[in-house]
């Protein structure tokens, strides 16, 4: 399956804390955000190419990306997150499902990803949406922008999809995976998001 990343976002709310940059070249343990996401792509046994999706308002990430040999840089627009997706998918001529995930979920694990891949590959739905429960956010102190109630569960998005690129023009009916996994869950939007990332790193080496 191939993979699309979604790193046209600003990350407005890093400019709270005196943040002045590109959300995807935010440093993580000295690290750009994009390279985690990268990396476990690369890592992931089911993925076999990646394609990274810009906006006119990270022109650094671009030049970043452009000098990779490893992904191949779709140049949006800027017409928003669901716009700027559909037009990359396009313009990389995916006409089969695809992995869509977000730059700034650098906890993310390549078994993690084989998972969410297996799981659409049992389904019947044309598209895959990961989620993880209400609680998960609240203990990490996260405000979700979006809540969904699936059978009396209050389920958040996290940012992970698969899709049908031959239906990309069309609401596709999707699976709903709930993963408890702080993982998939800390998305980084501020400072705290990313000292909180940095901790379960230094936690995961032991």
């Amino acid at each position: 399956m191939y993979a699309v990343v979604m790193a046209g976002g600003v990350g407005s709310r890093f400019f709270t804390d005196g943040w002045c940059g590109e959300k995807p070249m935010v440093k993580l343990r000295g690290i750009p955000l994009i390279d985690y996401m990268i990396d476990a792509l690369k890592r992931s046994a089911l993925i076999e190419r990646i394609f990274v999706v810009t906006s006119p308002s990270v022109p650094e990430t671009r030049e970043y990306l452009k000098a990779r040999e490893d992904v191949e840089v779709l140049p949006a627009p800027g017409l928003g997150y669901v716009g700027d997706m559909v037009h990359g998918i396009k313009a990389a001529d995916i006409r089969a499902p695809v992995l869509v995930v977000m730059s700034d979920l650098p906890l993310v694990t390549p078994e993690m990803i084989d998972k969410v891949v297996s799981t659409y590959n049992q389904r019947v739905e044309p598209a895959l949406s990961v989620h993880t429960p209400l609680y998960v956010c609240t203990k990490l102190k996260q405000r979700p922008t979006a809540v969904f109630n699936r059978d009396g569960e209050l389920i958040v998005p996290c940012g992970i999809n698969v899709l049908d690129g031959r239906l990309i023009d069309e609401e596709q009916p999707d699976f709903n995976l709930i993963l408890p996994d702080i993982e998939v869950a800390l998305n980084v939007n501020t400072v705290q998001d990313l000292v909180r990332c940095e901790q379960m790193l230094l936690d995961r080496e032991g």
